[in-house]
């Protein structure tokens, strides 16, 4: 089994002091990785903002989670990453996705294709990519790539390529995530809309995800590392007797509800939390919303790598 380790996910803040100043007290604080979001929201551009991140820390892993497979050409993608993990010295994390939220879509001026279609569209880009980073000249005849004579010019640090995530939970990822990639994120799926499905949440529904990607993967699957998108986390420890209320109440429905994606309770109460999933699911890898981080952290010194 792996060793524990937890991710900061961030979008801001929108300067460079700000931003530098946040990756620096993530790592500080014994986080392994910042990662960010893929939308088309008031945010830093995921790329260019990591490469700031990776320029301010000296062991911090830097990541997308995920990219959205249908934003940019597969080539581009190849190229981005390769660069980025040359000039973070091997620091890079690939998340791909197929792609969900329809605002993006409608704000970038791209059709919104039914899921199979976005899918395979991500299928063929993980294979191109997969080839540029070998170092090959690639020729690919797809249904929805056609390239001739592509390649990207840098070879990434990490070989035979970044460690590729691969963000969901339906039947179809998992299978794709069993053949293709180093970390699956098991996230609830959303809505077009971008709210989680609450049936997908629980426990039990992660559990058969869980079950479904160790069938597609056979022998790959104990070296894939098994991750959490944790959407919530609420500590109770320090908090005003008003908030500590809140957070009381949110561990009790969250204890009866069972969900790895909400984290509520007292930190010890969090830990073993975070305990009982890895015994259940398997989950090692956890990635915190910022706003928790300072909370969170003595859950992530006192776990990682154990």
């Amino acid at each position: 089994m792996h060793a524990f380790r937890f991710a900061v996910r961030a979008v801001g803040p929108r300067t460079a002091e700000g931003w530098t100043a946040q990756a620096r007290r993530a790592e500080d604080l014994g986080y392994s990785a910042l990662l960010m979001p893929d939308h088309v929201i008031a945010q830093l551009s995921p790329m260019p903002a990591l490469a700031a991140a990776a320029v301010a820390t000296s062991r911090l892993r830097i990541g997308v989670h995920v990219l959205d497979n249908d934003y940019r050409s597969p080539v581009m993608l190849a190229r981005e990453t390769a660069t980025l993990d040359a000039l973070s010295h091997g620091r890079v994390e690939l998340g791909i996705g197929a792609g969900w939220m329809a605002s993006d879509y409608r704000q970038l001026g791209t059709p919104y294709d039914a899921p199979k279609v976005r899918v395979d569209r991500m299928v063929e880009g993980i294979a191109i990519m997969k080839r540029l980073f070998a170092g090959e000249r690639v020729d690919f005849e797809g249904a929805h790539y056609r390239i001739r004579g592509a390649e990207i010019g840098v070879m990434p640090v990490q070989r035979p390529h970044p460690p590729l995530v691969i963000g969901g939970g339906g039947p179809r990822m998992m299978r794709i995530a069993g053949r293709e990639a180093d970390i699956v994120s098991f996230i609830p799926q959303m809505t077009p809309v971008g709210r989680p499905r609450i049936s997908e949440a629980t426990t039990n529904a992660t559990a058969a995800k869980v079950e479904r990607l160790r069938e597609a993967a056979g022998a790959r699957f104990d070296g894939i590392e098994l991750c959490a998108w944790v959407a919530h986390v609420n500590v109770l420890d320090g908090r005003r007797p008003i908030a500590a209320l809140g957070a009381g109440l949110e561990a009790l429905v969250t204890g009866l509800i069972g969900s790895p994606y909400v984290l509520a309770g007292t930190r010890s109460a969090i830990r073993d939390q975070v305990l009982r999933y890895r015994e259940r699911l398997g989950i090692t890898y956890w990635t915190i919303p910022v706003e928790a981080m300072e909370d969170f952290a003595p859950v992530a010194q006192e776990l990682a790598g154990r």
